[in-house]
């Protein structure tokens, strides 16, 4: 479901970087279904209470799955896949087993079809999960000849996660062994270790269907339980199905567009469906949920929310919900405040109850503030403000020396840079707050800090990079070597992390000495290739030259060249970018989706403008890849944009009109989006002189 708790799919054999959603295309082996994934983080956790289907003898194994044939997993082909929002279903070649899944928020609805067979299994294994996750402790207990619950401790990325569950099935189990790792604990019903499994047994007919609803929580074995009386209290799987699928058309139909391709379509709702993934369902149906100080809390005012991408999905993603999720804007804030109040600072990547502090910057500050700005009052905004001061007030992450000296030194902290320059854009972010609540005091703090990135430029090479002290560089420096987790930068270089001042780009133009060496450098940004080096991060993709697209702190880059008057360049990086770097195959995408922010950039590029500061409620306008969209808002209102003239060839702006007025800005705002009208562009196959407004004017227009 979209944002739901449960996300059941299929988990694989393989691990490893590619596996860190538990499922590769390259992959031909389901060793089961877990109950939560995650998005293309590049980090592998979750894949818990995994469920498998199999007939025979089964033998579990003693660590990872050897091969097959040991243990329970499965080949299968692509070609017996079906996947769709809030359905799969798949065959499952060494038992010829049809598996199909469906879900609503919190409960996973299993249908499996089986041949005729006297030893006939469900298999729960609680040892199995994704990536860096192990399990520390299990339960299972069999409550009667239907019911199974139990629940599974485990440390990865989140180091202390908890989940419980519930499972239901719809025929009666017939015969159940409890395994500890690979040793049988016989006519147990109930156990506890490290690794516990459960074999049910069954006698089914030919073409006979077993059904099974898993309900999971964050609190209690009970809680879970009434998830599924309260979600599922049926067997009609057909219905869930039905309705899950109501639940995203009702989403994706949020914006319809017209194009006449049909590859850009599929890429375009595969990017919406992206972004309704997380942050997910983090609550039992009863308001209850788990804090990140282990403590349960009990709040129907909100529904609380985890897994918090922030230092990618700030970016764009965010502010695509207050546009087309604007219901789940006040939750997803109250569950920011609600962990700062539980941990002392707001999250910085949240992830099922667990602080894992990934990722440089304090994240949370942009979303919150852009919220409030935008008018979403369903909150505690002096809260907020409480919460970034206390947040910055730390020792730790390098704040003690912004604190003290402005600029975090490349000999105390590694990826100094990147902090330095994530923090200037948060504080600026605050400093709005602050000015929006009329809290002067603490503007003035914030708004002097977002000046520190001025700190990492260098004005004898003209990039950012580590400072030692207010003297002294960070020797020998070159700006294309990136060096991962030992260098300045965070998953990039100098030449990418240049232009990470998306709060102030008139002072990174100025620091530039104007807009003419301001765009001769951007110019070659995107023409130099040069190797990074052996120990460049993986995640630097989606190259050309030293823009990385598939990594988020390039996603504003292509949108600067508006600030300094030659928006015809915006242009034709932006449209190279939608044609080249996605694609409607399953490796799609040139860089980890990172729980949508690859492809709310999608979104945001395709209909025609992008939020370069986080912030601030103005989208740059750039090439918009459709002849048509109508984007469907509140209180019936609707904003369509329309691209006449729109082709491949013809991608620059010639002229645009607003409601049927003459519109000459490089810019829409949030308000002009939200009350709804008409963006009519023109379009043609050459740069226009006439679009906009003196050159002078275009970067203090969007500022304004």
């Amino acid at each position: 479901m979209p944002f739901g708790a449960v996300q059941l799919g299929p988990t694989q054999l393989s691990e490893g970087w590619d596996w860190c959603s538990g499922y590769h295309y390259s992959d031909s082996v389901i060793i089961g279904f877990s109950h939560t994934h995650l998005s293309g983080t590049g980090i592998g956790d979750l894949g818990d209470i995994l469920v498998m289907p199999a007939t025979g003898n089964i033998r579990p194994t003693k660590g990872k799955i050897a091969n097959l044939a040991d243990g329970y997993s499965s080949l299968f082909s692509h070609q017996d896949e079906i996947v769709k929002p809030g359905f799969y279903s798949v065959n499952l070649k060494r038992y010829n087993i049809k598996a199909e899944l469906t879900a609503s928020e919190r409960v996973g609805f299993h249908r499996y079809t089986f041949p005729k067979s006297d030893d006939a299994h469900i298999i729960i294994d609680l040892k199995e999960g994704i990536g860096w996750d192990n399990a520390t402790e299990t339960h299972l207990e069999q409550v009667n000849d239907t019911t199974i619950t139990g629940y599974r401790y485990s440390s990865g990325w989140a180091q202390d996660q908890r989940i419980f569950f519930a499972a239901i099935f719809s025929k009666p189990i017939q015969s159940i062994t409890l395994y500890n790792d690979t040793i049988p604990e016989a006519n147990k019903t109930t156990l506890t270790g490290k690794r516990i499994k459960a074999i049910t047994g069954f006698q089914v007919k030919d073409n006979e269907q077993i059904l099974l609803k898993v309900g999971i929580s964050p609190v209690s074995i009970s809680n879970a339980l009434e998830n599924i009386k309260t979600e599922i209290p049926h067997w009609n799987f057909e219905r869930v199905v039905v309705e899950a699928d109501s639940f995203w058309n009702k989403e994706l139909n949020k914006v319809q567009i017209d194009v006449n391709d049909e590859a850009r379509k599929k890429i375009f709702y595969t990017s919406l469906y992206h972004t309704m993934i997380a942050p997910s369902i983090f609550n039992d149906h009863n308001g209850d949920y788990l804090g990140t100080d282990k403590q349960v809390y009990h709040d129907t005012t909100f529904t609380n929310l985890t897994t918090f991408s922030l230092w990618d999905t700030y970016r764009s993603t965010h502010s695509l919900y207050t546009i087309l999720q604007p219901e789940r804007v006040n939750n997803m804030v109250n569950s920011l405040l609600a962990i700062y109040k539980q941990q002392g600072k707001l999250p910085i990547w949240h992830l099922m109850g667990n602080e894992t502090n990934t990722m440089p910057g304090n994240s949370a500050f942009p979303v919150i503030a852009d919220a409030y700005l935008k008018g979403f009052d369903g909150f505690d905004a002096n809260l907020a403000l409480e919460a970034m001061k206390a947040s910055v007030s730390r020792d730790d992450r390098g704040l003690k020396f912004v604190r003290e000296q402005g600029f975090i030194p490349a000999d105390e902290e590694v990826e100094s840079v990147a902090k330095g320059l994530e923090y200037s854009i948060d504080d600026w972010c605050a400093a709005q707050l602050a000015k929006k609540v009329g809290n002067d005091q603490e503007y003035n703090f914030f708004i002097k800090r977002s000046k520190n990135y001025n700190y990492y430029f260098d004005q004898e090479t003209h990039f950012v990079r580590g400072r030692i002290s207010k003297d002294k560089w960070r020797t020998p420096f070159s700006p294309f070597i990136a060096r991962h987790m030992k260098d300045d930068f965070s998953e990039g270089n100098a030449w990418q992390y240049t232009w990470l001042v998306p709060h102030d780009v008139e002072g990174l133009i100025s620091l530039h000495g104007g807009e003419e060496p301001f765009l001769k450098k951007l110019d070659s940004l995107f023409m130099l290739k040069v190797d990074m080096g052996k120990e460049a991060s993986n995640d630097i993709s989606g190259l050309i030259g030293q823009y990385a697209h598939g990594n988020e702190p390039s996603h504003h880059i292509t949108y600067l060249y508006a600030y300094a008057g030659q928006p015809w360049k915006t242009a034709e990086k932006v449209r190279y970018i939608l044609d080249s770097l996605y694609t409607d195959k399953p490796n799609g995408i040139c860089g980890n989706e990172d729980v949508g922010q690859m492809s709310s950039w999608y979104v945001f590029s395709t209909l025609g403008f992008y939020p370069v500061n986080p912030a601030n409620g103005a989208y740059v306008i750039g090439s918009p890849a459709v002849d048509k969209a109508v984007l469907h808002l509140p209180h019936n209102k609707t904003f369509t944009i329309t691209a006449k003239n729109n082709s491949s060839k013809n991608i620059y702006i010639q002229s645009i009109t607003f409601n049927g007025k003459p519109y000459t800005k490089t810019f829409i705002t949030y308000q002009d989006i939200m009350s709804g009208g008409e963006l009519s562009i023109e379009m043609g196959s050459k740069p226009s002189t006439t679009w906009g407004i003196k050159k002078e004017d275009w970067a203090k227009s969007i500022l304004q």
